[in-house]
């Protein structure tokens, strides 16, 4: 086999080794992939919406309890007090009585307070929990996607080591300087370096070439070192 058709199998095997490069880079798992982390980022960002007001009101109904902590605790030592025995004056036992009704009415209305947050409270946790059921949902569809994506690519990578093999043995009988030529032509024409005349026609940028210059590249007389280049696109070509 001489030296351009072995030029011409390494392309083959460059080009089968791109299309499972290309092919490992796109699988269909990894755009489904995208979009359930998508969709994770969008369902985390409105949890953490929901949960930041949520603490907000648990802090508030903290702060209640607490304070109806002490109230209670205030109403039950003044209570003490009116009937401890150690104040008699009509005077002082009526404002410690009135004092009681009043810490009474503060409780009832904090405790009231304390109802509402609550109340506001249920549909925060309810969509919190929605948002936790959905989140267990996608993330065992990512967790299914990034195993077959793991499956598809042990695949793909004992194919493309195949191919490599396959390669490295092409290139032992292709000469250096026609090899180099090969790889920074590859770097400029989208990966196709070499390609056959077949008739008139390059098979590389399909075009076709004048009689003269098919003539020229079938006698081997258009450059010193017999390799034909494609008068349309520079490639190599194999006649």
């Amino acid at each position: 086999m001489s030296a351009l058709e072995q030029l011409l199998q390494v392309q083959a095997l460059d080009t089968s080794a791109d299309q499972l490069r290309h092919r490992r880079a796109h699988l269909p798992e990894r755009t489904e992939l995208d979009a359930v982390q998508s969709a994770l980022a969008a369902l985390d960002k409105k949890a953490a919406e929901v949960q930041a007001q949520r603490d907000e009101l648990a802090r508030n109904e903290k702060r209640l309890e607490d304070e109806i902590a002490l109230v209670r605790e205030k109403a039950v030592q003044t209570d003490k007090t009116l009937y401890s025995g150690t104040i008699n004056a009509p005077k002082e036992l009526t404002a410690l009585q009135e004092e009681i009704d009043a810490l009474a009415r503060r409780q009832r209305q904090l405790e009231d307070q304390e109802l509402e947050l609550m109340e506001q409270a249920e549909p925060l946790d309810s969509d919190l929990a929605t948002f936790a059921s959905q989140r267990g949902v996608l993330d065992e569809q990512a967790a299914g996607l990034l195993a077959r994506i793991a499956e598809e690519e042990v695949v793909i990578d004992a194919e493309l080591a195949d191919v490599l093999s396959q390669r490295d043995g092409a290139v032992a009988g292709v000469p250096s300087e026609l090899l180099d030529e090969y790889q920074s032509l590859r770097r400029g024409l989208g990966g196709i370096a070499v390609a056959r005349l077949n008739g008139n026609r390059c098979e590389g940028c399909h075009l076709t070439l004048s009689a003269v210059d098919v003539d020229q590249i079938r006698h081997g007389r258009t450059e010193a070192d017999g390799v034909a280049h494609c008068t349309e696109c520079n490639r190599i070509l194999v006649p």
